[in-house]
């Protein structure tokens, strides 16, 4: 960390497609800039990251065909040559090609797209995984001849109240909602939320007001309103809008979806027509206008972070390899380049 007080933040990367691994930054407070400080490629295709809550442990899937999880101490950005240190031998995760993992109740979760399941690792007391504790995998199939054949889970978290386990599968157009029983270490299934046949839903994202949660769908570009009750562990889609505008010729395939900390604003990135969708909420929350695109900056978008301060987006572009950054309007929602960042086959921006 530099003299400044700059915060940080880590870029995963395919190194199959020419990337670097994980790439550990600085960001300027005041600009939004990052700056290289080291990089590890001790892992195949980390290709989602994600920090544990004290930022001292980084976690990263495997993303390749036999399927792995690692964590990485980030203690050593600070100093060195800046690159996150692996803490022990990446764990199997018993699934194909995992595509996102989440951390909660002292296990890391992932998500296993080829394979369709998720997978349940304890973490030890250094914070390193163990081996899998269980395995959950899912069945179906969806309308498209290609992308549904099967099941295809392509993102795992927690709801905000840490309670509930939600897992989007674009393979099977749902969305599968579990409880996770920590003492025997696997996931405890509660119910299935169909959504429209052949959306092909990839990512979602909860309001801060944790009512109301959002579907991002990869192959159709629109955005799925959903209601949320923590209570009951149920979600309801209650609408569906475009993340493209009418007319637009070129395909779009959605990636990631952001909502803003005031919760007026949804954020959605678009692979192919390589743009970031502005949304704006109406006052229930449960209706959204698509405001207008933004150009991301580069080509194939893969995801979109917001920072900690809610004032910038950064889009990892995957096909270009970069990073952009964004500030937001606060008025308008609507984000306008500042500046990016060269990061070969980006695939992913963490803070922490």
């Amino acid at each position: 960390m530099s003299g400044r007080n700059d915060g940080r933040a880590f870029i995963g990367s395919f190194t199959s497609a020419g990337g670097r691994g994980i790439t550990a930054v600085t960001v300027d407070p005041e600009t939004g800039a990052l700056t290289e400080r080291g990089v590890t490629d001790a892992v195949a295709n980390p290709s989602y990251l994600a920090p544990a809550p004290d930022g001292s442990v980084l976690y990263a899937v495997s993303e390749t065909g036999e399927g792995a999880a690692a964590a990485f101490r980030t203690a050593a950005a600070e100093a060195g040559d800046g690159a996150p240190r692996l803490l022990a031998e990446p764990v199997p995760v018993g699934g194909a090609d995992p595509t996102h993992l989440t951390l909660t109740a002292g296990h890391l979760l992932t998500a296993n797209y080829s394979s369709g399941s998720v997978t349940v690792l304890p973490v030890g007391a250094d914070g390193a995984p163990r081996p899998a504790s269980g395995v959950t995998s899912h069945e179906g199939s969806g309308p498209h001849p290609d992308r549904q054949r099967g099941p295809h889970a392509h993102q795992v978290l927690t709801d905000p109240t840490g309670r509930w386990i939600l897992t989007t599968d674009l393979g099977t157009d749902s969305v599968r909602i579990s409880t996770l029983d920590a003492g025997v270490g696997e996931l405890v299934p509660h119910t299935e939320i169909p959504l429209r046949p052949g959306s092909g839903p990839r990512h979602l994202a909860f309001h801060p007001g944790g009512g109301h949660a959002y579907v991002l769908n990869e192959l159709e570009p629109t955005l799925t309103l959903c209601l949320w009750d923590a209570e009951r562990g149920q979600l309801e889609p209650v609408g569906e809008v475009p993340v493209l505008p009418d007319g637009v010729d070129a395909e779009g395939f959605g990636s990631e979806v952001v909502v803003s900390h005031d919760g007026r604003f949804v954020w959605a990135a678009v692979r192919g027509h390589d743009s970031i969708a502005v949304l704006a909420l109406d006052a229930t929350y449960e209706k959204a206008e698509l405001v207008t695109t933004v150009d991301c900056g580069g080509r194939w978008p893969r995801d979109l972070a917001l920072d900690p301060t809610g004032g910038r987006l950064y889009a990892a572009n995957e096909h270009s390899g970069d990073v952009t950054w964004f500030d937001v309007d606060p008025e308008t929602g609507i984000p306008v380049r500042a500046g990016s960042l060269a990061a070969p086959a980006a695939s992913c921006v963490v803070f922490g």
